[in-house]
C-alpha cells in the first residue's frame, strides 16, 4: 500500500504507468546520488529514451544546462522538445570531443549515465573538476583509467532503485507528483500495445532507438 499512489486530474492512465520507474530513476540518479544542483552543466546519454526523457525534464526544471545525447535525428528533437538545449550524435566517433568544446573546455558538472560498459571511460575525460557520474544502466564490463578521476577529483555513484530508503522514496514521489500536476514533467509514450501483444511490446522495448516508455494497455483494445 505504501507503493500506491492517487494519480493527479490531469494526468492519464498512460502518463501514470510511464511515470514510476523511469522518472524516480532519473530523480534519484541526478538529485539524491549525483547531488546535482541548479546551474550545473549535465549530460544525459541516450536522451530519447524513458529514463532519459525523464532526466532532461528533470534538469531543466531545476535550472540545469542539459546535454543530451541520441543515436538519430528524430530522437535528438524529441530530447530538444523536452528542454535538452544541446544534443549529439552518440554515433559520432567525435561525440565526446564535440561535448567538451561546447562546455568551452571546461566539462560536464553531472552524467547520467544509461550505458556505463560503452562510455564510461571517456566520461571521465570530459567532467569538470568535482564531477560526478551516476551509473544508472550497463550491459557488461568495463576499463577506466583510475587517473582520470584522480585528477578532476570525480565521482562514480552507482545506484539501483531497490536500495532506495523509505525517506527518499516519500522525498521522489512528492517531487514527481507536484511536476505532473504544475505541468513540468510529461512522460513521453512511444508506444501502446494491448496486453496479448506484450511479446511485441518487449521486442519494441529493445529496439535500437526506441523513444519514450512502451506501455501495455489493459481493456483499451478489447472488443
Amino acid at each position: 500500500a505504501e507503493q500506491v499512489h492517487r494519480l493527479p486530474a490531469n494526468a492519464s492512465f498512460a502518463q501514470g504507468a510511464a511515470m514510476g520507474t523511469p522518472y524516480a530513476t532519473a530523480y534519484r540518479g541526478l538529485f539524491q546520488r549525483a547531488d546535482a544542483k541548479p546551474g550545473e552543466t549535465v549530460l544525459v546519454h541516450g536522451a530519447s529514451g524513458g529514463v532519459g526523457t525523464a532526466a532532461v525534464q528533470l534538469a531543466r526544471s531545476q535550472g540545469m544546462r542539459v546535454f543530451g545525447t541520441a543515436g538519430s535525428d528524430e530522437g535528438r528533437r524529441l530530447a530538444r522538445d523536452q528542454g535538452a538545449h544541446e544534443m549529439f550524435d552518440h554515433r559520432a566517433p567525435d561525440q565526446f570531443e564535440q561535448i567538451m568544446k561546447a562546455t568551452g573546455g571546461r566539462g560536464v558538472d553531472v552524467i547520467v549515465e544509461l550505458l556505463a560498459n560503452v562510455n564510461l571511460g571517456k566520461d571521465l575525460t570530459i567532467l569538470a573538476k568535482g564531477g560526478r557520474v551516476a551509473i544508472i544502466g550497463s550491459r557488461g564490463r568495463v576499463e577506466i583509467d583510475p587517473r582520470d578521476m584522480m585528477q578532476r577529483d570525480v565521482d562514480l555513484r552507482g545506484m539501483v532503485m531497490p536500495n532506495t530508503p523509505p525517506e527518499e522514496l516519500a522525498s521522489i514521489h512528492a517531487a514527481l507528483v507536484a511536476g505532473l500536476e504544475n505541468g513540468t514533467l510529461r512522460p513521453v509514450i512511444g508506444k501502446e500495445f494491448p496486453l496479448a501483444e506484450a511479446a511485441e511490446a518487449h521486442r519494441a522495448v529493445m529496439e535500437p532507438g526506441a523513444f519514450g516508455k512502451i506501455v501495455l494497455v489493459t481493456g483499451k483494445y478489447e472488443g
